[in-house]
C-alpha cells in the first residue's frame, strides 16, 4: 500500500493554517500544523515529512531562517507561502533553498 505524502504546515495564523489543513485532508494528505518558528524547525529534523509550506513571518524563528537551517541538512521541498509579495522577497526566497515562493 503506498504510503500517504505528509504536509508539515507551519503557519501562525490560525484560521489559515486550519483552512489549508481541511483542503489538504480532503485531497488525501495527512496533515501537521505548527505555528511557532523554533519548534517548527524542531519538528522538521525530528519527523519525517513529504513537503513543508512555510510562512516567513513566525514567532520565534522566521521561515528564512528555518530554510537556511533546513536546507544545510535536508533536500526535503519547502514552499514558501506568505504575505510577502515584493520580487525581492521571492528571489530571497529561492536563493535561500526554497523551492517555490506563493504569495498569500
Amino acid at each position: 500500500m503506498a504510503e500517504v505524502t505528509k504536509i508539515f504546515i507551519v503557519e501562525d495564523d490560525k484560521l489559515i493554517a486550519r483552512f489549508l489543513q481541511i483542503t489538504l485532508e480532503k485531497a488525501g494528505f495527512k496533515t501537521a500544523i505548527e505555528s511557532n518558528g523554533r519548534r517548527a524547525y524542531e519538528r522538521i529534523m525530528q519527523e519525517k515529512y513529504n513537503l513543508v509550506l512555510l510562512d516567513i513571518r513566525l514567532p520565534e524563528m522566521d521561515g528564512k531562517e528555518i530554510c537556511k537551517r533546513v536546507r544545510e541538512v535536508s533536500d526535503i521541498p519547502i514552499i514558501m507561502l506568505t504575505a510577502q509579495d515584493a520580487i525581492s522577497d521571492k528571489v530571497e526566497g529561492l536563493d535561500i533553498g526554497a523551492n517555490d515562493y506563493v504569495t498569500k
